[in-house]
């Protein structure tokens, strides 16, 4: 075994690396040259720009993106399916929904790592053990098409309005999308349910309201299809609604609308996988996405990263990225479900997608 092999064999098994031990974190990665991610549109929460980062410090490091329109529940389905395959349809690190991370670490499909930057990682959105944490949250918005939308919704119940026929629709599947899934508990806790299984059928019952109205589309909605009149409201995270608005430069004309109640709160976890084929290239990554580099561009993407706090109580963050942000008002009635609810009401909806509400969405 060469001293390089040593290494990478070291750090293969270490769960904390120290400042002095990034010089050889760098140098074992480079040795692997490749980092195979999932699910990364470049629009969602500025990753196209924290991916070009990271090639730009790191040029010796191929990034090999599969499968970008992905869900969490994907993202874990390419774990189970690439066990022991070393080839480029193996996922090295995921990036996935609050409550896929403890059922990913159960199911044996993560290893632990834990960041330099750990100890400024809020310690109710990280796994004590270091096999997934939180990276950032936005909020469930409404955004709209403003050629096609004469009156810009303002709360979920608006939505079931008859103006608004052939219009609505989700940023995913709810079977296997995370925002989508959280978008049925926010409507759910809008008509009353408490967050968790009630929420989550009660939002089941919402958008079989809406699907009987004939309000919604069963198309997964992004910037496109928004543009091109197939779903004129898309339900998605803030971040991603703001990201779509900026790409559109106001073709169509786009509002950005955080709805009056059901006003919920999303973080995603960071991940890297049991069966890694370029664990230290996967470390590296998660070295750089959790340093100040990497967690303002995620801002920068309008999304609240992990570390904003510690990182704003240090003097770390622009002002012209925090004034960038929605006015603060708009996050203060923000509800964080517990891991707990989460998963409470993603069993709901999950299981009960097709026979209550049953629109085929893709």
């Amino acid at each position: 075994m060469n001293w390089l092999a040593g290494i990478a064999a070291l750090l293969s098994t270490t769960s904390m690396v120290q400042a002095q031990d990034l010089a050889a974190l760098e140098a074992a990665a480079k040795e692997e040259g490749m980092l195979t991610t999932i699910a990364l549109p470049h629009s969602w929460c500025g990753y196209g720009e924290v991916i070009a980062g990271f090639k730009a410090k790191y040029p010796e490091i191929e990034v090999n993106e599969l499968n970008p329109d992905a869900g969490s529940a994907d993202e874990l389905e390419a774990v189970r399916a690439n066990k022991g395959n070393t080839g480029p349809q193996a996922p090295d690190v995921l990036d996935i929904g609050l409550s896929f991370g403890p059922q990913a670490k159960e199911e044996g499909l993560l290893q632990p790592y834990k960041v330099s930057t750990w100890d400024e990682i809020p310690e109710a959105i990280k796994d004590p053990e270091g096999y997934w944490y939180g990276d950032y949250y936005g909020v469930m918005s409404f955004m709209v098409n403003k050629d096609l939308i004469d009156t810009t919704p303002e709360d979920w119940s608006d939505l079931l309005k008859p103006e608004y026929a052939g219009s609505v629709a989700l940023a995913g599947d709810p079977r296997a999308s995370n925002q989508a899934i959280l978008a049925v508990l926010a409507a759910g806790m809008a008509n009353g349910g408490a967050a968790g299984q009630d929420a989550g059928e009660k939002g089941l019952e919402f958008f079989k309201q809406m699907n009987e109205a004939g309000n919604f589309v069963p198309v997964i909605g992004k910037a496109g299809t928004l543009a091109q009149g197939a779903t004129p409201i898309t339900i998605m995270w803030d971040y991603n609604a703001l990201a779509a608005r900026d790409t559109l430069n106001g073709n169509p004309p786009v509002d950005v609308v955080v709805p009056k109640t059901g006003v919920l709160a999303g973080v995603y976890v960071q991940a890297i996988s049991a069966h890694a084929p370029h664990p230290n290239a996967a470390k590296l990554w998660m070295e750089y996405i959790y340093s100040d580099e990497g967690q303002n561009l995620w801002l920068k993407g309008y999304c609240h990263p992990a570390r904003f706090n510690a990182m704003a109580a240090d003097g770390k963050i622009p002002q012209e990225l925090i004034d960038a942000l929605p006015p603060a008002e708009a996050y203060e009635q923000a509800y964080f479900p517990t891991l707990d609810e989460q998963g409470a009401n993603n069993d709901a909806v999950v299981g009960g997608w097709d026979s209550v509400v049953g629109a085929n969405v893709q």
